[in-house]
């Protein structure tokens, strides 16, 4: 299967935005490190090394553009998800969370039918192959602070900072 990549300027640097055939599969933090980046696609793809341009990329980087300025606040992509079931339910789950909202962790728990799991649900956030487009920076901690995010505390709160400052619904 082939993997197709470009990079794209955000107000939170530069993310990789990656798509296979079958949607849209990664995207990665500035500062993530590139060694982690080739381990998840040599584990999920390694028949296919990344390469050029087409498919859901060109989309995804004009909704991706949109949501940054302020005029996009739903997703309308394909998606290809890579991982264990339970992460692909926790994922599933994070899409339900409404633009410019926040829900702990177990509140997903609950959301998903194990109440019990938090911890699990925070691992499963955490390996989140899409984030923004499966918007794991919406989760926070049962106290309301903000925790762990692969693409760094000061970036997800730039995030929810952009979702609190309202849009137009498109």
């Amino acid at each position: 299967m082939r993997v197709c990549y470009q990079e794209l300027d955000t107000p939170v640097g530069e993310l990789l935005v990656a798509a296979s055939s079958s949607g849209i599969c990664r995207i990665c933090f500035p500062g993530e490190p590139v060694s982690d980046r080739a381990l998840w696609f040599d584990r999920y793809f390694s028949m296919a090394p990344p390469e050029g341009e087409e498919g859901a990329l060109p989309e995804a980087l004009e909704q991706l553009l949109l949501y940054f300025q302020g005029r996009k606040v739903t997703f309308d992509l394909p998606l290809d998800l890579r991982g264990t079931p339970f992460q692909i339910r926790v994922w599933r789950q994070l899409l339900e969370i409404p633009y410019g909202t926040t829900v702990s962790y177990g509140e997903v728990a609950k959301a998903i039918g194990n109440p019990r799991a938090g911890q699990a649900v925070g691992s499963a956030v955490g390996k989140n192959p899409v984030p923004i487009v499966v918007p794991c920076h919406r989760v926070i901690g049962h106290d309301g602070s903000l925790v762990g995010f692969r693409g760094g505390l000061p970036t997800k709160e730039k995030l929810l900072e952009l979702e609190e400052a309202g849009v137009a619904v498109d």
